[in-house]
């Protein structure tokens, strides 16, 4: 379901631009507005889903394809052969800002070791 003042369901509706990437039935990519490595963009379900908790058994192709998305995506962008990271961030203490599920993929630097 969507939520009318969600900025990612605006964008996937293209009510507000973005540097979109990739677009199908499913899913929207785009460059994110604060990159923190060269490449660094988002994959972004149409349906409204607020966090990874929200997500349903019914959403797990949704959730397989974001993954599948963001790998050829990274392909394409020339970072899959030396590397790059996926983060889903969940909720206020996990990092996530926009309340809508969304995948960051970020590469074309060494990242640091987690932990």
């Amino acid at each position: 379901m969507e939520q009318k003042d969600c900025i990612f369901c605006k964008i996937a509706k293209g009510e507000i631009p973005a540097r979109v990437i990739h677009e199908d039935d499913l899913v929207v990519a785009f460059d994110d507005i604060n990159p923190v490595a060269p490449v660094h963009f988002l994959v972004v379900p149409r349906e409204h889903v607020a966090t990874l908790d929200d997500a349903a058994e019914g959403h797990a192709l949704l959730l397989g394809h974001m993954l599948w998305t963001a790998a050829r995506l990274a392909r394409e962008k020339g970072v899959a052969e030396g590397g790059y990271r996926q983060v889903i961030n969940c909720r206020e203490a996990g990092g996530q800002v926009v309340p809508h599920l969304h995948l960051h993929i970020l590469g074309g630097r060494q990242m640091r070791r987690m932990g």
